[in-house]
């Protein structure tokens, strides 16, 4: 059940989720990410929900949104299809094994671990950029460390929450010399089978606001394409600046959490 405000079926309800699904779609085109890092926090700081219901919300609007996402970024042949395939087969592993370390580790320590990693890949973004023509090559080797690129993701979305995309796509533009359109568009592939698996297992634990994910996911595919769309106009650069900004948003968010979680 959801546990947002008492008003959380009036008109407020429903335009607060649409607000929250058109820039979730929006970030979500533009940066090849799910946007569960910005629907989450909203959620709870807008409706109320605890971050529980939240999340599990968030991933049920991912699907569409994602999808929309794939089928934008398809048009300009900036899908790579089976790539995808292999990075989600190792996410869906990595998050069980996420889970199980989940009880057994300091989330502070794994949270203030991960916001160094994004540091890392800030400041890498202003070194390495991506060539449009740039392809992934599929060999042995790569696909080698597209399972196993899959598998850390899943992991560090078991333990911490954290969506794939903000892990693959710059994963795939620096050790992989792909493309970043290339990038986006194959992250938002492998997170529409593991959105889908997670979903159904919150549903089925009353962790899913249904009329919520319905209505953020509807608003978020009016703008996936429009931020998709925004992505192939944009200078490689340019597009590298925007994602190490969202980066930081990420980053803020998670030490917050990692000072809020060491003083309780």
């Amino acid at each position: 059940m959801s546990t947002a405000t008492p008003r959380a079926r009036d008109a407020r309800f429903f335009l607060t989720c649409a607000g929250v699904g058109l820039l979730a779609g929006l970030l979500s085109g533009l940066f090849g990410v799910g946007g569960g890092t910005v629907i989450v926090p909203l959620l709870v700081l807008a409706l109320a929900f605890d971050q529980r219901l939240a999340a599990g919300t968030s991933l049920a609007a991912i699907v569409p949104t994602a999808t929309v996402g794939v089928i934008s970024y398809a048009v300009h042949g900036s899908v790579a299809w089976i790539p995808a395939l292999l990075l989600a087969a190792g996410a869906v592993v990595g998050a069980q094994i996420g889970t199980w370390l989940l009880p057994r580790l300091s989330i502070t320590i794994l949270r203030w671990t991960f916001v160094g990693f994004l540091v890392l890949v800030i400041v890498s973004l202003f070194f390495v950029i991506p060539s449009r023509d740039a392809v992934l090559e599929l060999t042995v080797l790569s696909g080698i460390g597209l399972v196993s690129l899959g598998v850390v993701t899943g992991v560090v979305a078991g333990l911490i929450g954290v969506g794939g995309g903000i892990i693959v796509v710059p994963a795939l533009v620096l050790l992989f010399g792909t493309s970043d359109l290339v990038a986006k568009g194959t992250s938002l592939l492998m997170m529409i089978p593991t959105a889908i698996s997670g979903t159904v297992g919150n549903v089925r634990r009353g962790n899913v606001d249904l009329a919520a994910a319905a209505t953020i996911g509807v608003a978020a595919c009016t703008t996936t394409a429009l931020g998709a769309w925004i992505a192939t106009l944009v200078d490689p650069f340019v597009g590298n600046v925007l994602f190490a900004v969202f980066l930081v948003f990420i980053a803020v968010q998670m030490a917050v959490r990692a000072i809020r979680g060491r003083r309780r």
